[in-house]
């Protein structure tokens, strides 16, 4: 069965783009299928999975499907990766936070878009922008369930209870299935003893909604966006490679399904000829 997540934090430079674009890479390599939805006006999502503007056709982006221009079967692209799509977004997406305001059934327009598509995707990941606005609002009515990337500081502990109480407004007045996928602890500096601090204190008050694995400040993860690549095709040897991987693992655990062991799935089951995975994988997660 597909399912929708929206990774959301209003905090901006947390790490959630690099986590929604290198998760469903990750994700894709395992062997599902995947569609990364940019709805953030900036585009970062896109230009990080190798999609320009200038070179590619700007006029097919999710702006174009929401207000009903373009199909969006034909928006949709396919990545570097295989079984890896993108719905692409621009600076046009930013017209829509204003277009929507006076539109009817507002909070479902993306809701009422994905479902054209869904079918046809094993994980949809929704890259939401930095705020709380009736994007990140459409979004979260959109999706079976929300994950929340979080900087290992203070600052960012006051965006995370922002966003689950917009969360608990959304549940109580549209959908009030949405679940809670979980936190990923990012920009983790074990040196550093606020990281290990806020580690604690999140871990504590939030308990399993944590993921165990963390991901750590990495120069390679801020270098491969720029060359329009995940991790994992841009340096598959480096920290931030292996922490993804290791994500990727323990998220396919949490939703595998009883009696399927994670060891069968492609990549954990030999290497991809790209990126050589498998010995990562074994090795940092134990397989």
């Amino acid at each position: 069965m597909s399912r929708v997540i929206a990774v959301s934090n209003q905090k901006g430079g947390v790490g959630k783009t690099t986590t929604t674009v290198n998760l469903a890479a990750s994700l894709a390599l395992a062997g599902g299928k995947v569609l990364v939805i940019d709805f953030d006006p900036q585009g970062n999502a896109s230009s990080a999975l190798g999609f320009s503007p200038q070179t590619q056709d700007s006029t097919k982006t999710v702006y174009q499907s929401l207000i009903g221009e373009t199909p969006i079967e034909s928006a949709i692209v396919q990545t570097e990766i295989e079984t890896l799509y993108l719905l692409p977004a621009d600076q046009n997406l930013a017209g829509a936070e204003i277009e929507l305001v006076s539109a009817f059934s507002r909070e479902t327009k993306l809701k009422n878009l994905i479902l054209k598509v869904r079918n046809q995707y094993d994980t949809i990941f929704i890259d939401c922008p930095p705020s709380l606005g009736l994007l990140t609002i459409n979004a979260l009515v959109a999706c079976d369930s929300f994950l929340v990337p979080l900087q290992c500081e203070y600052f960012a502990l006051e965006g995370l209870t922002q966003l689950i109480n917009t969360v608990s407004l959304i549940r109580s007045s549209i959908a009030p299935d949405i679940k809670h996928e979980g936190i990923v602890l990012t920009m983790f500096d074990s040196r550093n003893k606020l990281s290990l601090e806020v580690e604690k204190e999140v871990r504590n008050h939030f308990g399993d909604l944590v993921f165990k694995t963390v991901i750590p400040r990495n120069v390679r993860l801020s270098e491969c966006t720029s060359f329009g690549k995940p991790i994992v095709l841009y340096d598959v040897d480096s920290k931030g490679s292996v922490a993804y991987l290791s994500l990727a693992r323990e998220f396919i655990d949490r939703h595998r399904p009883p009696n399927v062991e994670v060891s069968t799935l492609p990549l954990f089951r030999e290497a991809h000829p790209e990126t050589h995975a498998q010995t990562h994988l074994d090795t940092e997660v134990g397989a």
